[in-house]
């Protein structure tokens, strides 16, 4: 027998008011399959669910089956987030790199486009996760209540409410804020590394730089060439017979 989702409270109660958002640089893009014009407007929006997901998807990352089934219809954009959340390039990089508590972190920020509340959030979602697996886990997200309001069958879930009343800058990017490796992992991995560099590297602005035709950029070719010459001759005075080489008429 399942356990059942642990009940959690949201941390604020502005969660709860419809927020009124000026559209600006910071407003998200919305890509929904219900207004697709052309087959360039299905790949965008294939893009942006990899983007939101993966971050980046590399040619072995994509799931060519999933894509052929969305573009033709045969299932919705819920579907075609399930399979990718169920992938094993998911799987692989989030799941089997981070614990319970980060893994759900960082899922419910690409899934259901917020921050979780608060701890509660954090041990309910772990605890399914534990208990029914990865496949439970997505399904629960996909069929709550949230995600059906706030993205429903076709649109591709992305960050919500960046701009914040109050504030000059929005919040940072989930793939920014939270990255793909934890504490822990990125120490196993032996990364950051400090580079030291003995050469210092300079920059110099582009309307500085040397045009073609310049001299400049001969200086290195002309200090390049080492000519050899023969070495002046050394004379002293001293050894000069000038009666003998003064011209005189005979």
């Amino acid at each position: 027998m399942a356990i059942p989702l642990l009940s959690y409270s949201p941390s604020s109660q502005n969660v709860r008011v419809t927020g009124y958002d000026v559209p600006g640089d910071d407003q998200p893009r919305i890509f929904s399959s219900d207004n697709l014009l052309s087959p360039s407007d299905m790949d965008t929006l294939i893009e942006a669910a990899y983007r939101q997901l993966f971050f980046h998807a590399f040619a072995a990352d994509r799931e060519p089956f999933l894509e052929s089934q969305l573009r033709s219809g045969q299932i919705t954009v819920r579907d075609f987030v399930r399979g990718l959340l169920l992938s094993n390039t998911y799987k692989r990089s989030f799941y089997d790199l981070n614990s319970n508590y980060r893994f759900v972190e960082q899922t419910v920020q690409r899934v259901l486009g917020r921050d979780v509340f608060n701890e509660r959030e954090k041990i309910a979602w772990s605890i399914v996760v534990a208990t029914q697996g990865l496949k439970g886990f997505v399904d629960q997200l996909l069929n709550s209540q949230e995600y059906l309001d706030a993205f429903g069958d076709s649109i591709v879930p992305y960050q919500r409410r960046r701009s914040l009343p109050g504030r000059t800058q929005g919040d940072l990017p989930f793939n920014i804020k939270s990255p793909r490796y934890d504490e822990y992992y990125r120490r196993k991995l032996g990364f950051p590394q400090m580079i030291w560099q003995n050469a210092t590297r300079s920059y110099k602005p582009q309307d500085q730089q040397a045009k073609p035709g310049d001299p400049a950029n001969f200086l290195s070719m002309a200090r390049s060439i080492d000519p050899k010459a023969n070495p002046p001759q050394r004379l002293s005075a001293l050894n000069v017979d000038f009666l003998n080489r003064v011209p005189y008429r005979k």
